[in-house]
């Protein structure tokens, strides 16, 4: 069994920042697995945002969040965060955090077997 618990989200201003942080634990949750954020805005599909392997050797974010948000992992806490700077409300959205056992950092959503509920960030124009 996997739990991932997400928190960190709010309301911000436009051009504020926030920190998401994501906490893994359960029976079979590895350190070694692969760690990324999706994000699902009202009426539209879940997107990737970032991902990071084990080691965070290997990052790799979307084209529409590079320069903005930063992610990391502390693997010895079983931690990933999100750093979020300059939100706009574009970015307005659920953040969830995901878990993927294979080595691969991917954008495919399917990869990832290990879901959290989700944390809403709301920015205000």
């Amino acid at each position: 069994q996997v739990q991932l618990v997400e928190s960190g989200g709010g309301l911000v201003q436009a051009g504020g920042s926030l920190r998401l942080s994501c906490a893994g634990s359960g029976r079979t949750f590895s350190s070694r697995y692969v760690m990324g954020w999706f994000r699902q805005a009202p009426g539209k599909e879940r997107e990737f945002v970032a991902a990071i392997n084990w080691s965070g050797s290997t990052i790799y974010y979307a084209d529409s969040v590079k320069g903005r948000f930063t992610i990391s992992r502390y693997s010895t806490k079983n931690a990933v965060y999100l750093q979020i700077d300059s939100l706009k409300p574009e970015d307005t959205a659920v953040y969830y955090c995901a878990a993927d056992p294979r080595l691969e950092v991917t954008d495919n959503p399917g990869n990832y077997d290990y879901w959290g509920q989700g944390t809403q960030v709301t920015v205000s124009s």
